[in-house]
């Protein structure tokens, strides 16, 4: 069975980060798996009905995804606004659809406080960041699906090839 890969959207080229912006992954292995039918595509917020472009927002309090839910901390604007429920909707979403299409692996933009799976900025919107995980990242890997932001896209593709032992 081909390992089904859960891939952010923004790292296939869609205009859907909060600015309305793109972040394409560009990599061999990118393509590869697109002709091997693996890649499936999600912007988590989107997902939960969220526009573009929307306000950015941050995990508050130098918390982390983990904490979000665990009830323990919220997602906030920049505007003050708590978008906590918009972004655990986000990451159900995700966790649904990668069920459903029985992928094992996720490669997320890291930052986001959806997908973050290295860092996330700390709330103060100041751009200074911590180690942690967003909201989606957190929940795949609490489902275990294994999580690789876009800078681990080699560790991914060894992973994928054999030549590399499940985290």
């Amino acid at each position: 069975m081909t390992a089904k890969i859960l891939v952010s959207a923004c790292l296939m080229g869609h205009s859907v980060r909060y600015d309305g912006a793109s972040k394409p992954l560009i990599h061999p292995a990118i393509d590869r798996w697109r002709e091997e039918g693996r890649l499936v595509t999600i912007c988590p917020e989107m997902s939960a009905g969220m526009p573009v472009p929307r306000p950015p927002a941050e995990i508050a309090s130098g918390m982390s995804g983990v904490d979000v839910l665990n009830g323990e901390a919220i997602v906030v604007e920049n505007t003050g606004r708590d978008v906590t429920g918009e972004f655990l909707d986000a990451a159900e979403n995700a966790l649904a659809l990668a069920r459903e299409t029985d992928c094992r692996f996720a490669l997320l933009i890291d930052g986001s406080p959806s997908c973050g799976s290295g860092f996330v900025y700390d709330g103060t919107f100041s751009g200074a960041r911590h180690a942690g995980q967003g909201v989606t990242a957190a929940l795949l890997i609490k489902n275990g699906i294994e999580v690789y932001s876009d800078r681990e896209i080699e560790a991914l593709v060894a992973r994928i090839d054999g030549r590399r032992e499940p985290r």
